[in-house]
Formats: C-alpha cells, structure tokens, sequence
C-alpha cells in the first residue's frame, strides 16, 4: 500500500498537523547572576542572537539570587522560576558578592551538581583562583564585543548543556558541598 506522499500532507511520525508529535522538552533554564541591567540586557540579546536553546532568569544580585535558589518570595512560583540547570554568575555585586554566593551554593545539598559558569569583568589571577576554588565550574572574562559576547554564549551552550538537554547530569559535578573542584592553576 503506497502512502499518501503529496507536499504538505502530515505523515505519522514526521510531525506536521495531524501526525504523531513528539513530546518537546521542556527548555533547560539558566539563570544569570549580575548587577549591571545593562549587561543583563545585552546577555539576553546574545542568547537570542546566538540561538541558544534555553531560557534565561537573569537575577539583580545575591540576595535575588539566594532567594532564587531557596525559592523564597517573590520567587515562590516554581513553574515561573524553574530549577536551573546552569547558574552564570558576575563577581563582583555590592551587599552579597559573587564569591558569597559562590560559596552559599556549593554549600546547599541540592545544588552540588548545577554548574556554575563565572562571567566576570575581573582578569585578576586572585578571582580566578578564588572562584575555582570555591567551587567555580568555569571562568570567563566578560568579552568587549557584542558579537565575541554571543559565541560565549555559543561555547557555554555547547560546553554546559548536552548532558543537560539529553537528560542527564553533567559528568564529574557530583561532589560533596565542602570539596573544591579541582583548581586548573594550581
């Protein structure tokens, strides 16, 4: 028996109006940490530029951030504010630094296994080795340019989030809260 093959016809199994679909995962989140609304608002651009296949929260600080993570108001909603799958976190914040939340989180059971990915202005070797050693994942300075901004976000995606995306946890992050990672400069 010859299959109905005419352009437009939705076919079992191809998608299409009226054919089998397949379930769509749900978008990884990530959630951005960084006081500048002017980088945040330019790291929303590149992920749409870029094509990211995720959805940004993008948070105003540690105390949002930590809020964020507890689930505490106004951040109660969980399907609004989805568990993240990776965290993207700037240093340096007024009240509660980004080596503060660093710490706070890797100190949280149920965030051990979420990357942690430092985008920060600082190139000082001293924030690079601290973030590692508290628990950093990856360390980026924050590029100049819009477009080396949007093959950062590229790089992340393709580094940070297959093993996300196939659902499963990335390799090697299940640690408990007080070992460091292992520190790439030492």
């Amino acid at each position: 028996m010859k299959r109905n093959t005419k352009p437009g016809t939705p076919q079992p199994g191809r998608g299409g109006s009226g054919g089998v679909r397949a379930l769509q995962p749900s978008p990884v989140t990530v959630l951005h940490v960084d006081d500048d609304s002017n980088d945040a608002e330019l790291l929303k651009a590149a992920v749409s530029k870029a094509g990211a296949d995720f959805k940004l929260h993008s948070v105003a600080g540690g105390e949002q951030a930590i809020a964020y993570l507890s689930g505490s108001a106004p951040y109660t909603a969980g399907d609004r504010y989805p568990r993240p799958s990776l965290i993207l976190l700037d240093l340096k914040m007024p009240c509660i630094s980004g080596f503060d939340i660093l710490q706070w989180i890797r100190r949280q059971p149920q965030w051990v296994d979420v990357p942690i990915v430092v985008l920060s202005g600082s190139h000082l070797q001293d924030d690079i080795h601290r973030a590692y050693a508290l628990g950093a994942n990856s360390y980026h300075v924050k590029p100049l340019g819009f477009e080396a901004l949007v093959e950062l976000v590229r790089n992340i995606s393709s580094v940070w989030l297959p093993a996300v995306n196939a659902g499963s946890h990335v390799p090697g992050l299940r640690r408990s809260p007080s070992a460091p990672l292992e520190n790439p400069f030492s």
